[in-house]
């Protein structure tokens, strides 16, 4: 198991340097080898495709990375919490709940001229994260059966889903595309300020994540044995449940919601190391993650080019198939 851990960190981090420079490289304006090397190397900012290379691409590319790498570890802390590889923050209509409060904030802010400060959109993100997560966790404690609470997860994330595009459909002309935009779900209009903030939120939680990695592990193998060997279960749960929801919450506030990330990735890793111990399943499904995203990001901008489909859209494609054989897999065993 160890070769197959290394080799995975190898892997993982050759696709993840390989999609950076093709994502450098590749657009609606490509930029050939040699010159991006002289823009990377001069940090030029002032010339034509310097302004394409630091000013769109580079911050585009960080977000991909940085919330691809958030959504996925979302994804396994909402599986570790519910005990079932299934559970999601898109599958479950947690990211749905953040993208209704954003989207009323948003609308509220731009009807008056005012601009929403990335952490006021972070903190917006996070409270519909929490809404939806304590209504499917009320779900949880009245039905058994986990297929009914993904089932009533998926209602809610409709629901929330219908009740946004009502808002962003009268909204004003101005905002309009914006915010549609921003509900398919994209990482086009993530800047620099917004870069710092994500890095900052989103290494932070996955750092903590991976500290509890010890309490989880426990928490896997049973609650009595958790209990028997120290863990506070409440605390612990407590403390599952608000990492994912920070980070699934970020990736909503600047990238609108994202499908199936946060399922496929932890279950191809899980799948090619043969583990799910936290303490290996944390860094890779974070590497996963944002392998995952820059592929995905890179055909959404770059296969119509210069049309751009939303990063949803390219993560469903890629991400249910793999969904459709877990459940396919589960059901024969």
């Amino acid at each position: 198991m160890r070769k197959r851990v290394i080799a995975t960190y190898a892997i993982l981090a050759a696709l993840l340097i390989i999609l950076v420079l093709l994502n450098i490289l590749l657009g609606s304006s490509s930029v050939s080898a040699a010159e991006s090397l002289r823009i990377l190397f001069s940090h030029d900012t002032v010339s034509k495709y310097g302004k394409i290379v630091w000013d769109i691409r580079m911050p585009r590319i960080l977000a991909a990375a940085l919330l691809g790498g958030a959504l996925a570890v979302s994804g396994f802390l909402l599986q570790n919490f519910f005990a079932n590889p299934i559970a999601g923050p898109y599958i479950l209509g947690i990211s749905s709940g953040a993208k209704l409060v954003v989207a009323c904030v948003m609308v509220f802010a731009l009807a008056r001229g005012m601009m929403v400060h990335s952490l006021v959109m972070i903190i917006a993100a996070f409270a519909g994260s929490l809404i939806v997560t304590g209504v499917i966790l009320l779900i949880s404690g009245k039905v058994k059966s986990m297929a009914v609470l993904i089932v009533c997860g998926v209602m809610v994330g409709y629901i929330c889903s219908a009740v946004t595009e009502f808002l962003v459909t009268f909204a004003d002309d101005s905002n309009i595309v914006n915010l549609h935009n921003w509900s398919m779900g994209s990482f086009s209009a993530v800047g620099w300020d917004n870069i710092r903030v994500i890095t900052v939120v989103v290494l932070v939680s996955v750092i903590i994540s991976f500290l509890l990695s010890k309490p989880m592990n426990a928490f896997q193998m049973g609650e009595q044995y958790a209990v028997s060997v120290g863990v506070n279960i409440r605390s612990f749960r407590i403390g599952l449940i608000t990492l994912s929801s920070i980070l699934s919450a970020t990736v909503t506030a600047f990238a609108g919601p994202i499908s199936f990330v946060g399922i496929a990735v932890p279950h191809i890793i899980r799948s090619v190391t043969d583990s799910s111990k936290p303490v290996v399943m944390i860094p890779q499904c974070f590497l996963g993650g944002s392998v995952f995203c820059l592929f995905c990001d890179l055909l959404a901008r770059s296969l119509f080019a210069p049309t751009e489909m939303s990063i949803s859209s390219m993560t469903a494609v890629f991400g249910a198939p793999v969904v459709i054989a877990m459940l396919i897999g589960r059901k024969k065993r």
